[in-house]
């Protein structure tokens, strides 16, 4: 039997403090949670002022990569040594409370702090790149063409450690004051699934394969399919 990881050390900006019970510690958790999400917020400061990005991300190992043009002003800060924050949400359901008060959400969460590296080495910037498409549609990469040196030269990857990370967890109903549930209220979770719609090909697909779709576009999901 394998010996479970050990937690990763809460550091005072990764502890969890509002309602700590729902922090989590662990490694599993932190990757699962990272694994099933598509996009990731990354906060870092410029010059005294405050920015927020969305992007795609893949997990290699104990590392995230994120990826953009070379002229990306975000990841440019990055590479240059700005410090980062950054966060993954998934969304599970919708807590019906009750009261006003109590509304909330059951949600799986990651925060990580971390100064991102600047990948140069060609094969490993090659992995990456392939990775975060993988982490879009399992398989992919096997349907599409490899980046060329050329794109790969016009590419900006960074490698972010998952050294500094915790993730935040919420299940279960709503939390009730004990004299609301008199009141003629219905409480409960509404869940919530992501869910692939049909796929739409584009006009030279739609030309050149008709109807049929390759398998690993069809089977998407998330959670990851087994």
């Amino acid at each position: 039997m394998t010996a479970p990881e050990p937690a990763m050390p809460p550091s005072d900006r990764t502890r969890v403090r509002r309602l700590a019970e729902r922090g989590r510690y662990d490694r599993a958790t932190v990757r699962a949670i990272l694994d099933e999400g598509l996009i990731c917020h990354v906060g870092f400061a410029h010059e005294g002022r405050p920015w927020v990005f969305p992007t795609a991300y893949a997990r290699i190992g104990e590392h995230l990569y994120l990826h953009g043009a070379n002229a990306n002003f975000a990841l440019r800060s990055l590479a240059d040594g700005a410090e980062a924050c950054i966060t993954v949400t998934l969304v599970d359901g919708l807590v019906l409370s009750r009261s006003a008060f109590h509304h909330s959400m059951n949600y799986r969460s990651v925060m990580l702090f971390a100064c991102a590296e600047e990948v140069r080495d060609a094969e490993e910037k090659r992995a990456a790149v392939l990775a975060i498409v993988d982490h879009m549609v399992p398989g992919r990469t096997d349907g599409t063409r490899a980046p060329t040196d050329a794109e790969l030269r016009k590419t900006l990857v960074v490698r972010v450690p998952l050294d500094e990370a915790s993730a935040k967890v919420r299940t279960g109903p709503p939390v009730e004051d004990e004299e609301d549930f008199a009141l003629d209220h219905w409480g409960g979770v509404l869940p919530l699934t992501l869910t692939a719609g049909e796929p739409v090909p584009d006009d030279e697909a739609r030309a050149r394969f008709g109807t049929a779709v390759p398998a690993h576009v069809t089977r998407w999901s998330r959670p990851l399919a087994p």
